[in-house]
């Protein structure tokens, strides 16, 4: 595959699946022989961007780190994928332009799952307390949340399993020759030429 790097832009509110989806594309990806790092946007803010807070500017502030990472990350072969809602679209924007800048790949995938069925997924209640305004600056509630226009791919969380929108990322990645396709599917492919050529 050579050592092209990438990066992996899992943007959503918070629950939607980002962090999971973020590991499960890690273990298929380092399977297919991809050198991967994942930055999740939960222990990011405990080191990298440990001390801010929650304003737009501290907000804006952790994506750009967490983009500059994934940017040098890209750059040198590996195959970056970040899980953080990163709520503002310039600055999603601004991210992806500095990554194909360098010569890498951006792409972008909306995490997208209906807030009424975030507040159901929710055990600790975050979402009840938000909507309750209990909890100010809570993203998609209280405080803004700006999908993306165009992503690359959306996966739907509430209405496919997890297998599903892995599929779906991947998929993105083979047809942009960033990865190798699964034997699976590779087989598959070869069985589906064969027949071809022997019907004609």
């Amino acid at each position: 595959m050579g050592s092209k790097g990438f990066t992996l832009w899992l943007t959503g509110l918070s629950g939607a699946g980002k962090t999971t989806l973020a590991a499960l594309l890690a273990t298929e990806l380092g399977a297919r022989g991809v050198n991967v790092e994942v930055l999740d946007g939960d222990e990011v803010r405990t080191n990298l961007s440990k001390g801010l807070g929650f304003s737009k500017d501290d907000r804006d502030t952790n994506i750009r780190r967490i983009g500059y990472v994934c940017r040098l990350l890209s750059r040198n072969g590996v195959g970056a994928i970040s899980a953080a809602i990163s709520p503002y679209r310039e600055v999603r924007d601004e991210v992806g332009r500095a990554i194909e800048g360098d010569g890498a790949e951006f792409i972008e995938v909306f995490v997208k799952c209906p807030i009424a069925v975030l507040a159901e997924r929710d055990v600790k209640g975050l979402y009840k307390k938000a909507l309750a305004g209990e909890i100010a600056a809570f993203t998609g509630v209280s405080d803004p949340y700006e999908e993306p226009l165009s992503p690359a791919v959306i996966v739907h969380t509430d209405q496919e399993s997890v297998e599903t929108s892995v599929r779906v990322i991947t998929r993105e990645l083979e047809q942009r020759g960033l990865i190798p396709e699964a034997y699976a599917d590779k087989l598959q492919n070869e069985e589906f030429g064969l027949c071809a050529a022997l019907e004609s």
